[in-house]
């Protein structure tokens, strides 16, 4: 099957906060492509802004784009719920947010720091390198370290 556009106002990649978006694809399915929205987000995120979540992200104007962005920018102000959002109930603040993009990444970074600088036990498994979750670890997840038994001479 063949996406066909005749119009001239068709872009092919879009830049919506910080990331490359593929026009081609559907809205839904292209703002799933910055970090931090997910399948839901992107649903809610075209339900409260008004967008139609089978056009193409390409076909979109300017003004479609700032509104989904506004959405999933700020989900709290189109009453978007607290338990919907990626960051509840923040250790230092205490409150709830979505994140969005390099956010993301600084906020895991401050929380294993966090987690470390508590020398709580997750902390340590991190700071050690090793399974974090209960796994198992007599056999299993050997690579990556040296194994073995040197031989005597």
């Amino acid at each position: 099957m063949t996406l066909v556009m005749g119009s001239e106002e068709f872009q092919h990649m879009l830049r919506i906060l910080n990331t490359n978006v593929d026009g081609k694809r559907k809205v839904p399915y292209a703002i799933r492509t910055v970090k931090g929205v997910g399948r839901r987000l992107a649903y809610v995120a075209c339900q409260r802004a008004g967008v139609d979540p089978h056009r193409r992200a390409g076909t979109l104007s300017n003004e479609d784009i700032e509104r989904v962005v506004q959405v999933i920018s700020k989900p709290e102000e189109f009453k978007v719920p607290d338990w919907f959002l990626n960051r509840k109930k923040d250790p230092k603040d205490g409150l709830s947010g979505q994140m969005l993009s390099n956010m993301v990444d600084n906020k895991l970074r401050e929380d294993l720091e966090r987690l470390k600088k508590m020398r709580n036990h997750r902390g340590l498994r991190h700071a050690w390198g090793l399974r974090v979750r209960g796994q198992h670890t007599k056999t299993t997840g050997r690579r990556g370290r040296t194994v073995g038994v040197s031989k005597k001479k």
